[in-house]
């Protein structure tokens, strides 16, 4: 029996368009990100999804009501998939961080997975969450499709989990804006469909 995980990254916010750094909070979508999030529903419009799922996050909700356009699956928000919480550097930039909190910052990169931003979560503390919501996931919802909106970090976080990659090499995966990965599990066995599938814009 397959079980098939499609996961959607966002699209562009401000946030992002400035790299700032963005977790829990949130920033408007741009207008380009409305077309990404457009893009993806385009793309995935064939496939009959069985469940929904989101983070619950102004960016991620407003994805997952484009991507269930005309479906009548219901959509379930799940804390577990929200993005790394970046506490007091939330809204910043990089060289902001560093001025602000520079002990805090070198304190954060020396600690490895265990380092945090200042009042925030460590990647070991998000890696814990996400474990626990991927694999009720697939025990909740084994042989459907499930569609996940979420964020860049849960998502190389379950690929790392179904590939046995240390969580402090999750950098390696690359997961663009408005990008699809998905994945199909039979029981034991996971079989990597795609990974950062940017479907083209249209217009």
């Amino acid at each position: 029996m397959r079980t098939s995980i499609w996961f959607v990254r966002h699209g562009q916010t401000e946030a992002n368009r400035a790299r700032r750094y963005l977790g829990r909070g949130d920033s408007p979508l741009t207008e380009y990100g409305l077309r990404q999030h457009a893009a993806a529903a385009n793309r995935l419009r064939p496939l009959p999804f069985t469940h929904a799922i989101a983070s619950p996050t102004q960016r991620t909700r407003a994805l997952a009501e484009t991507l269930l356009q005309h479906r009548s699956i219901p959509l379930r928000e799940d804390p577990r998939w929200i993005e790394v919480d970046q506490g007091l550097w939330e809204g910043l930039t990089y060289r902001e961080v560093t001025r602000r909190f520079p002990s805090d910052a070198q304190a954060r990169w020396a600690l490895g997975v265990d380092g945090r931003p200042t009042g925030g979560e460590s990647l070991a503390e998000a890696a814990a969450r996400v474990a626990a919501a991927w694999q009720e996931l697939l025990a909740t919802y084994r042989g459907g499709r499930i569609l996940v909106a979420t964020h860049a970090t849960p998502i190389q976080l379950v690929l790392c989990l179904c590939c046995n990659t240390p969580i402090a090499d999750h950098w390696r995966w690359r997961i663009d804006l408005g990008s699809i990965t998905a994945l199909d599990v039979y029981g034991a066995s996971i079989i990597i469909r795609t990974v950062n599938t940017v479907p083209p814009l249209g217009g």
